[in-house]
């Protein structure tokens, strides 16, 4: 596999607003306020995850279909294979249904993940943080309305954060607009079709503050997809009004230290049994029907759902006005970046 290209932002005159010390300090305050407000405005339940699974089931997020996972040999499974996660988007679907959670009822998770295939910049790297949260919905919420007001209260909560953490610390200034604006990819498409989906989402991030993009893995007017997306959990595919696929998307916002987007959470409505046979029929993979998530999915074991996945690291990053997510989390980095950063003042843990 070609190896992924890492690229660093040096923002000029760069200083941090805040020591190590207090970052970790303020780290700390930000999960607390965070976590328990998203809990309670979508009724969430915190549960433990795993931090691997078995290999070959499904159960392992693919992410866009082509990223490695880290795989190792267990003595005592017989030396069965077992895989580090990617993310836990199929696993909550499992617990939702294991647990017996009913409409209107969630889960969420601290999830760690190893990437290897990530590229190392300035909001990428190997290791992964995330809230991963999955609430139960009625197969009448697979609707386009429902994901909205589900990013609508994510994003209010991002929002009352960055207020709490800024009236902790008086360096920190609130940048966030007071509302997410919804978009849907073929529209930015349309819109600048001269440039990438990087550069639609810097000039949407730019004009709004905070975007919601609508339809990720979803082709656009016969072209390529704003962004891939594996075929086995969100639903990109059901047509909400003509021309119009997808009921899933990123959030993102403008990170204004880095002049550059930012992506704080991907999430969606999950696939029904048929958007799940049509995914993987677009995808050439339906070899995958043959494994246990998808078995469960496809004999209508598991409920119907929307969940997502929040960056705790890059919500650090984002509040606490970081030039790189090495100042919140520790990594490994190639020896050139480590330099670079140092020569900048850029402090990586």
């Amino acid at each position: 596999m070609q190896s992924p290209t890492n690229q660093l932002i040096v923002p000029a005159g760069y200083r941090p607003l805040m020591d190590a010390r207090h970052t970790e300090r303020a780290i700390q305050k930000i999960r607390d306020v965070f976590q328990t407000s998203l809990a309670y405005e979508l009724n969430l339940v915190r549960v433990t995850a795993p931090l691997f699974v078995r290999s070959y089931t499904g159960i392992n997020d693919d992410l866009n279909g082509v990223e490695r996972p880290v795989r190792f040999p267990v003595g005592g499974l017989d030396n069965q294979e077992a895989e580090i996660v990617q993310s836990l988007a199929k696993w909550k679907r499992l617990t939702l249904a294991d647990l017996g959670f009913q409409p209107g009822e969630g889960i969420y998770a601290d999830m760690n993940a190893i990437r290897p295939d990530d590229a190392m910049d300035n909001t990428h790297s190997l290791y992964v943080d995330q809230w991963d949260w999955e609430l139960t919905i009625t197969p009448e919420d697979r609707t386009r309305e429902f994901l909205v007001d589900t990013v609508r209260t994510v994003y209010d909560v991002i929002r009352r954060t960055e207020r709490f953490i800024c009236h902790e610390y008086d360096q920190l200034t609130p940048e966030l607009p007071p509302a997410i604006t919804i978009a849907h990819a073929l529209d930015l498409a349309r819109r600048y079709p001269e440039l990438t989906p990087r550069e639609r989402e810097y000039k949407a991030c730019r004009e709004y503050g905070a975007v919601f993009i609508i339809g990720i893995g979803a082709p656009l007017d016969a072209g390529p997809p704003h962004d891939g997306r594996a075929p086995d959990y969100d639903d990109w595919t059901t047509e909400t009004v003509p021309g119009y696929r997808g009921i899933n998307g990123d959030i993102l916002v403008y990170n204004r230290v880095l002049d550059a987007p930012l992506e704080l959470s991907s999430m969606g409505i999950r696939v029904d049994p048929a958007a799940l046979e049509h995914q993987l029929a677009l995808t050439g993979t339906q070899d995958r029907r043959d494994l246990y998530f998808h078995r469960r999915l496809l004999a209508g074991e598991l409920p119907a759902s929307i969940g997502g996945g929040i960056g705790q690291s890059r919500l650090c990053m984002f509040y606490l006005r970081k030039a790189h997510i090495g100042e919140i989390q520790a990594g490994l980095w190639p020896d050139e970046m480590v330099a670079r950063c140092r020569e900048a003042g850029i402090p990586l843990l």
